[in-house]
C-alpha cells in the first residue's frame, strides 16, 4: 500500500500547450450541494472531535490495519486494499489524503450510491494506485496498457459514461480528477487549484494515448481529436484539502447523475467539510463497513 500517496512520488516539469487546445468552461452554483446529497449539521471542529472519538473507540489499534475486500464493480479487478488506524488520522487530522483513504471512499461511493442501479453503466473508477506520475515516469506504456485494459472490462463505450481517474500529481502530494467519456472523446480536468493539464505532460500523453489504442482495439472510427476541458470548480484555499475536493468532485456528479460536467453547479462549500460530513454521518457509523467498524 502507498501511504501518504504523492509524498514519494516524483514529478515532471511540466510543458506548454497550445492556449487554442485548452477549452475553459465556466461552473454555476449548486445549491447547497442538492438535496439528494446528505450533510451533516456541524462546524468542522465538531465533526472532527466525532470522528476521532469514533476512531479511538474502534477496534483498530495503533498500527493494525485491516484487509477490505473489493470487487470488481469498483475497479474493474476484484482485490483487497490495506487500511490502518494511521490513515484514518489524516480525516481528523485534517491531512493530505492518500490512496487508501480515496480508494476506500470510492468503494463506499460505490456501494451506496451505484451499485445494483443504472449508475454503475454510466461511472466506472480507476485505481490511483495503478495509474500514477510515479508508475508512468518509470513505464508509460504499461499504464497506458492498464488504462486500455481498464475501457475493455466496461463494455463498449458507446454511450456516454464516465471514467474517474483520482491522479496524484506527485508535486506534494496534489490530487486532481480526470474524467473521460470515451464515446464523445472528451476528457474533463477538475482541480481545485488554479491551471490545467500542461501541468502534467506525461499524464495528459498517456490518458490520449490510451484511449486511442482502445478504440483502436474496438474499431471505432476516430471522429476527431480527443478534446479536454477544464472545468471550472470549488477551489481549495490551503495545501491540503486538494484529496477531499476530488471526492467530493466524483460524489456530486454520480449523485446527481451528470455525465455532462460542465453542465455541473457548485457552489463554495468546502469539499473537505462536505466529505467530513459524509463519513461521519454514514461511512464511520455503518458496521457493513469492516474499515471503520
Amino acid at each position: 500500500m502507498l501511504k501518504k500517496a504523492g509524498k514519494d512520488i516524483p514529478t515532471k516539469s511540466g510543458t506548454k500547450t497550445n492556449p487554442k487546445s485548452q477549452k475553459e468552461v465556466p461552473g454555476q452554483m449548486l445549491d447547497k450541494a442538492s438535496k439528494e446529497i446528505p450533510t451533516t449539521s456541524g462546524t468542522k471542529s465538531q465533526i472532527m472531535m466525532r470522528l476521532e472519538k469514533m476512531v479511538e473507540e474502534s477496534d483498530i489499534m495503533h498500527g493494525a490495519i485491516r484487509s477490505v475486500d473489493m470487487d470488481e464493480g469498483v475497479f474493474g479487478i476484484a482485490h483487497s486494499e490495506l487500511i490502518a488506524k494511521e490513515d484514518m488520522q489524516q480525516l481528523f487530522e485534517h491531512e493530505e489524503l492518500g490512496i487508501a483513504v480515496i480508494h476506500t471512499y470510492i468503494w463506499y461511493m460505490y456501494d451506496t450510491l451505484m451499485r445494483g442501479t443504472e449508475l454503475c453503466n454510466r461511472f466506472n473508477f480507476i485505481a490511483a494506485s495503478r495509474i500514477n506520475t510515479t508508475f508512468i515516469t518509470k513505464n508509460p506504456t504499461s499504464v497506458m496498457n492498464e488504462l486500455v485494459d481498464r475501457f475493455m472490462v466496461a463494455g463498449d463505450n458507446t454511450t456516454p459514461s464516465l471514467y474517474f481517474l483520482p491522479f496524484n500529481s506527485g508535486n506534494g502530494g496534489h490530487w486532481v480528477l480526470v474524467a473521460m467519456d470515451l464515446s464523445r472523446l472528451m476528457v474533463y480536468y477538475l482541480d481545485s487549484l488554479p491551471g490545467d493539464w500542461s501541468k502534467y505532460p506525461s499524464m495528459k500523453k498517456t490518458v490520449d494515448a490510451a484511449i486511442l489504442k482502445f478504440r483502436s482495439k474496438k474499431n471505432y472510427r476516430n471522429r476527431k481529436d480527443i478534446t479536454w476541458v477544464r472545468v471550472q470548480c470549488p477551489q481549495q484555499n490551503n495545501s491540503i484539502d486538494c484529496g477531499f475536493f476530488v471526492l467530493r468532485f466524483m460524489r456530486d456528479i454520480i449523485a446527481l447523475n451528470h455525465i455532462d460536467i460542465p453542465k455541473m453547479v457548485w457552489n463554495n462549500n468546502l469539499g473537505f467539510i462536505l466529505i467530513l460530513s459524509d463519513i461521519s454521518s454514514n461511512l464511520l457509523l455503518n458496521h457493513e463497513y469492516v474499515l471503520f467498524s
